[in-house]
């Protein structure tokens, strides 16, 4: 199912719920859903739904710790809100064990020897993890391993 057509499932089961802030969250979706189609002129394929999804959900995080910092905490809870909903539309993430075994594999497979050989690295495993693993995660474990 496209994603635009869960969205509004989710619209219409959250407006009979009454959910004012599952509500807000999904419209807000939906917006830049179309707001993308807009732009690129033609429907979203999956890999851009999980590149616009990642997007939304990187924004949300960097959000929440700029909150904790300055001790909002009433724009915190519903802030983790919005990030677990965020979440249920993008495949299940990574674990670091995972994203390890995979950064591991993938030295391996472009024959990295050392940090010069980054890039190369990051090229060829991003679009392996795309929108299941955190990119400052994956850029963590490939520093660790080549450094």
């Amino acid at each position: 199912m496209a994603l635009v057509d869960q969205l509004n499932e989710q619209m219409k089961t959250a407006m009979k719920a009454r959910d004012k802030e599952t509500l807000s969250t999904v419209r807000m979706l939906k917006a830049a859903v179309q707001n993308k189609q807009i732009e690129l002129g033609h429907d979203l394929t999956e890999d851009d739904e999980k590149a616009l999804l990642s997007t939304e959900l990187k924004q949300r995080k960097e959000s929440l710790v700029e909150f904790q910092n300055a001790n909002r905490e009433d724009l915190v809870k519903p802030l983790e809100n919005e990030i677990k909903i965020v979440e249920s539309y993008l495949p299940a993430q990574l674990d670091e064990a995972a994203v390890t075994a995979l950064v591991e594999e993938t030295i391996q497979e472009v024959g990295a020897t050392g940090k010069s050989d980054f890039g190369k690295v990051m090229k060829t495993l991003m679009p392996k993890v795309k929108g299941q693993a955190d990119g400052g995660l994956v850029n963590r474990i490939v520093k660790e391993k080549l450094g």
